[in-house]
């Protein structure tokens, strides 16, 4: 079998990448096929929709928080496991951090020499698509674009107008026109689509793409056009996965409609350090199990503020395991949770409690984007001085906290943080901040979660 992959890209975010990655993947998987999916950039929603689609985990390549050779190693040692390993890129196809692009998907699509298949939305246009296939052809010429898909087309008249213009005017095939469906597939929100978490009939949705894929898309020309990967060249780069000493550690994550945001990565980096992962439901277990360490990702709680205040058994549990010196690590959605209250339509919906915060929510992002922080002050899980790259995605805001930003032990380079220029709450054994980490781009984050949780170990 030879493992084949391409990139999925757009012109823009919001062009319809997604909704056509999904969709080619539940119909290659419907076709018996094995796919591995990867997204640009940080993400959660989009990979989870992928993941559902494919079957198998999906996993995140962001130049930003990863190295290159970690990018290339996690890229080409996934990649052999399937038929086919697609790369949905993020934003535009030649958006980064600077003017130049830096960090783009282009950018990902080269270090992986992989061609690209381009998504357009046609709303409204005609010839105008030509020009815009054409501009990103022109505008760096080492990027493979080897294939169109026109997207949000109204009318067949539309389809063959650009289509036509396309191949004349850029020598670059059309392998597909996504029609103007009649409802919303993935109805958006803030930070993006809903998850897949809380979409009801998520499967339906899927069928509904793999069909419109199969019956407007050129599947054998597109998995024609993927590149062969030399899997080969990498085998032997991979350092190999050493066997963690002692017993296994018991981490806890909370999975459910309130907290979705994980990394594959993060999860599997756990387990590689010698965790078992014991998922909980924050919304209707009675109390935590017995563990040795609890990670609370990020995800929306402000949706489920109802019902995780009405758990009140379940908040209990968290609070006095926090207490009585269980690691806890929590991301963004997870520091909410530790909070006293969230504030919602005024209404107020009480949380674990772990720290005297009221969390509200705005309908303007307070923080998105990448940031950096710097470790200086103790903690539980991280060295002092360490520098450490992640990203922020919030709504959120901090309505009540008695406390002082130099309380806070990380300082950020880059980004908003929790409050003044700083992030990182701590109690106990539990560090709370508004920051996501990509363990492939932060090694010290499992290692310090296990760390703690065998030292406490070793004290009971």
């Amino acid at each position: 079998m030879q493992t084949k992959g391409l990139v999925v890209a757009g012109l823009a975010g919001g062009s319809g990448k997604s909704v056509v990655t999904v969709g080619f993947i539940a119909s290659l998987v419907a076709q018996g096929k094995t796919v591995v999916p990867f997204k640009k950039g940080p993400d959660y929603i989009d990979a989870g929709w992928m993941k559902l689609a494919a079957g198998r985990c999906c996993y995140n390549l962001d130049p930003y928080l990863m190295s290159e050779e970690a990018i290339l190693q996690s890229f080409f040692r996934r990649a052999g496991e399937c038929d086919l390993a697609v790369v949905e890129g993020n934003r535009g196809l030649y958006d980064g951090v600077n003017p130049q692009g830096a960090y783009s998907t282009a950018e990902l699509a080269l270090l992986l020499k992989l061609p690209v298949l381009l998504v357009i939305n046609c709303t409204k246009i005609t010839r105008t698509a030509a020009a815009m296939v054409l501009g990103c052809l022109r505008l760096d010429e080492r990027v493979d674009i080897c294939g169109v898909i026109l997207n949000q087309i109204a009318t067949e008249r539309q389809r063959s107008l650009i289509t036509k213009a396309v191949e004349h005017d850029t020598g670059v095939p059309v392998l597909g026109a996504f029609p103007r469906l009649d409802r919303d597939i993935f109805p958006m929100r803030h930070l993006g689509m809903i998850p897949h978490q809380e979409y009801a009939g998520s499967r339906q949705a899927l069928d509904l793409l793999a069909r419109t894929v199969s019956e407007n898309c050129d599947l054998d020309r597109i998995q024609e056009i993927a590149a062969p990967l030399a899997l080969s060249a990498f085998r032997g780069t991979y350092e190999a996965d050493t066997q963690p000493q002692g017993r296994r550690v018991r981490i806890g994550i909370l999975q459910d409609a309130a907290f979705q945001f994980y990394y594959s990565e993060n999860l599997e980096a756990l387990e590689r350090a010698g965790a078992d992962i014991i998922s909980i439901n924050a919304l209707r277990d009675p109390v935590l199990p017995e563990l040795d360490g609890l990670y609370i990702g990020g995800g929306f709680p402000e949706t489920s503020a109802r019902q995780l205040a009405e758990n009140e058994s379940f908040r209990d549990s968290v609070r006095q395991a926090a207490e009585a010196g269980l690691p806890i690590y929590a991301e963004c959605g997870g520091l909410i949770y530790l909070g006293t209250s969230i504030v919602m339509d005024g209404s107020e919906y009480p949380l674990a409690g772990v720290f005297p915060i009221r969390f509200g929510m705005s309908d303007k992002p307070q923080a998105h984007g990448y940031s950096i922080f710097v470790v200086n002050e103790p903690n539980p899980f991280y060295e002092k001085g360490v520098e450490i790259k992640g990203h922020e995605f919030r709504y959120s805001i901090v309505l009540e906290w008695q406390g002082q930003p130099e309380e806070l032990v990380l300082k950020m380079k880059r980004g908003k943080g929790f409050m003044g220029g700083r992030d990182g709450l701590t109690k106990q054994n539990v560090l709370a901040l508004y920051t996501h980490v990509h363990a492939e781009g932060t090694p010290q984050w499992a290692e310090g979660l296990l760390r703690r949780c065998r030292a406490r170990m070793q004290q009971a």
